[in-house]
């Protein structure tokens, strides 16, 4: 729902809600395939022995009855009410979790940095139904947003630039792909004891220490991302910039202390900062969009910058 509140392209609510019942509905599909997988595994764990495959709830059959209905409902949504880009996100997110994601943990640590790239689409399949495009094209080329001081582009071309800005969506998939890791690795370190249980090849497992270097250096990463790439793209202005400094520095001392005492303790307060510094950076976000004026939609605008804008409307409108 971030990525269509980011867009800069016009959408109605149909779509909104569309487009979040389709996804919910591709990650219904994927759990229930990834618990279907792991039962045998599931069962060893503290966890999630009380998982409801597992201590029997439902059958099997019920379950896979139920993963293959919203694993067809939710792209079908998705490709009616939206478009087939943002379906075959969704189906790609269905099949990359419950097949090499489910596969690859007991085989390889890799499975999280596999899983990251599944936790990072929802917000891609959010820009994709507006009608944002994923990759640059002739149409629509790679366009910056540098600093209002360092900036020579005029208004024109900023307006049309900010019709489809091209790096957006790779600021969108970075951000959430880097944030897993300190939400995850600190997570896992908790319960290190349940995968090692049921033999998941998990870095909390296998190497404590590299699980919580991991976490600092994307929380690191998160700096440059928010203060660099985001505004660059044109998502949000450069205010952006300075805003998000706070909480991604809040989150960089909480993965500093997980990665220097390497304590449950520090873990915990890890994964807890992780909880609520996404939807602040999100909303932080949306209130620096580029294009978006406050004061003029609460009706606080100056009668200048309102009736400059009103010329700007017709011009197009003639020109059209």
């Amino acid at each position: 729902m971030s990525g269509v509140a980011l867009s800069p392209l016009p959408t109605t609510v149909p779509v909104l809600l569309a487009t979040a019942v389709g996804t919910a509905l591709c990650s219904a599909s994927a759990n229930t395939l990834n618990q279907l997988q792991e039962v045998p595994f599931d069962a060893q764990m503290a966890r999630t022995r009380m998982r409801p495959i597992v201590r029997r709830a439902i059958s099997p059959l019920h379950a896979a009855t139920f993963a293959g209905i919203s694993g067809i409902a939710g792209p079908a949504i998705l490709w009616s009410m939206t478009n087939p880009t943002t379906a075959f996100l969704g189906a790609g997110t269905i099949a990359l979790y419950a097949g090499p994601y489910t596969w690859m943990k007991r085989k390889s640590t890799i499975n999280t940095w596999v899983g990251a790239v599944v936790g990072a689409a929802p917000p891609l399949m959010g820009w994709t139904a507006c009608g944002g495009q994923l990759l640059p094209s002739t149409i629509y080329p790679i366009d910056f947003f540098p600093p209002p001081f360092l900036s020579s582009l005029s208004d024109t071309l900023l307006d049309s630039s900010l019709i489809n800005p091209s790096l957006a969506p790779l600021a969108l998939f970075t951000l959430l792909f880097s944030w897993q890791f300190p939400h995850f690795n600190s997570l896992s370190h908790v319960v290190r004891g349940s995968y090692a249980q049921a033999g998941c090849h998990m870095l909390s497992v296998l190497d404590p220490r590299k699980n919580a270097l991991v976490s600092l250096r994307h929380a690191l990463i998160l700096l440059p991302i928010c203060s660099v790439l985001i505004p660059l793209s044109g998502l949000t202005t450069w205010w952006f910039a300075l805003s998000s400094l706070f909480p991604n520095l809040v989150l960089l001392r909480a993965s500093w202390r997980f990665w220097k005492h390497g304590g449950e303790k520090q873990a915990r307060a890890l994964f807890r900062d992780s909880l609520w510094h996404l939807p602040l950076i999100l909303g932080l976000m949306m209130v620096h969009k580029q294009g978006i004026d406050w004061l003029q939609w609460i009706g606080l605008g100056s009668e200048e910058e309102e009736s400059r804008n009103e010329n700007k409307v017709v011009a197009e409108s003639e020109s059209s």
